[in-house]
């Protein structure tokens, strides 16, 4: 090389390096910037209001402190089925939530936690990372001014607790019940009287009898609600949530107005923070159900015509709406898709192995 050649080439990784201590530099001096976020959950349920704290921390260790994002309770200023609104409104500039509160809005904000008997945990983060389910749902929510990350997985939940045992599909006619999203919809054509509460609501609601029976998520969330003090009979499996992703959601233009190094601390967070969900509860899930066992919850798994019912009457909501809503008839063909090549992959490994194993004594 000549001596010219180096000079050149060395002035020009000066120039690359200036730049890039100048953007630092820059950066540095900035204005910190605030973020408020109205989490959907109580501070009581460490795991799921908890996730939203671990966002709002490793963003504020990634940026160096420069981007801070407080994390507020539900009711502390938005009600908590309603932080969609504030975020898509500008009132605040992001959220922790279960997109599906909100099919109200458009039924289409089912795909961004689930719909029932869908995806579990695993196959909804392969869907949405590498399925196309990310670009599919943000360019539906763009519609309200919103983009989703996702940020947590309950992975597959319970049923519910009742008062009464399940026996027959007839069991289910005239129960007040409390669920989430779609379930309510589908339990409401087997004569179910359902109502969607938020978390902070349904204990309270179950003393007073204003509901017969409640889910709400998996055993570790169940027992700090205490729903075993009212209703004693724990139901299984959670067909409606075979897994329920959680999502960080940001008011668009707030986003874009961000640095790009800010934008890349969300992702960064909120990626660790859906691993981080889904291990949390993996891991306390077996020893809080041991827990609930023991203290008096009866085990029960629904009646083989109990989920045949609720299948069939999934199939035809499904149908119903799609026929009404093109963008969910076109979200649901694609993730249906996606669902079946996820099925036949799982049945020859994951399932057979893991029936294997839960007939094992170790």
């Amino acid at each position: 090389m000549t001596r010219r050649a180096f000079i050149k080439q060395s002035g020009g990784l000066a120039l690359a390096g200036s730049a890039t201590l100048l953007s630092n530099s820059a950066l540095a001096q900035s204005d910190t910037v605030r973020w408020r976020c109205a989490s959907s959950f109580p501070k009581s349920l460490d795991t799921l209001y908890g996730t939203a704290e671990l966002i709002a921390r490793r963003v504020g260790q990634i940026t160096g402190g420069k981007f801070q994002i407080s994390v507020h309770a539900a009711g502390e200023i938005v009600p908590a089925l309603q932080v969609l609104d504030a975020v898509e409104k500008g009132t605040i500039e992001c959220n922790h939530t279960a997109p599906y509160y909100y099919i109200g809005k458009d039924p289409a904000w089912a795909f961004g936690t689930c719909i029932p008997f869908g995806l579990n945990s695993r196959q909804f983060n392969a869907w949405w990372i590498q399925g196309d389910g990310e670009k599919i749902f943000n360019d539906f929510s763009r519609q309200f001014g919103v983009l989703n990350f996702l940020a947590g997985n309950t992975g597959t939940q319970m049923a519910g607790w009742f008062k009464k045992e399940i026996k027959t599909v007839d069991d289910l006619k005239g129960l007040k019940f409390r669920t989430g999203g779609m379930a309510g919809q589908v339990l409401t054509k087997l004569g179910v009287v359902t109502q969607q509460l938020p978390a902070g609501e349904i204990y309270s609601a179950l003393e007073k009898g204003t509901i017969d029976a409640a889910e709400f998520t998996v055993p570790y969330d169940d027992e700090k609600l205490g729903l075993n003090k009212i209703a004693k009979y724990y139901y299984y499996p959670g067909w409606n949530e075979g897994g329920a992703g959680l999502a960080f959601q940001v008011n668009i233009k707030a986003f874009e107005a961000l640095p790009e190094a800010y934008k890349m601390a969300i992702q960064a967070a909120t990626a660790e923070a859906n691993t981080w969900m889904q291990a949390k509860y993996d891991a306390l899930n077996p020893n809080a159900l041991k827990r609930l066992v023991q203290g008096g919850a009866i085990l029960r798994a629904f009646p083989q015509s109990v989920m045949d019912a609720c299948f069939k009457a999934n199939q035809e909501l499904l149908e119903e709406i799609s026929a009404k809503s093109p963008t969910f008839k076109r979200m649901l063909a694609q993730m249906r898709g996606f669902q079946r090549d996820q099925q036949a992959w799982f049945r020859v490994a994951e399932a057979s192995y893991d029936n294997f194993m839960s007939r094992q004594k170790l």
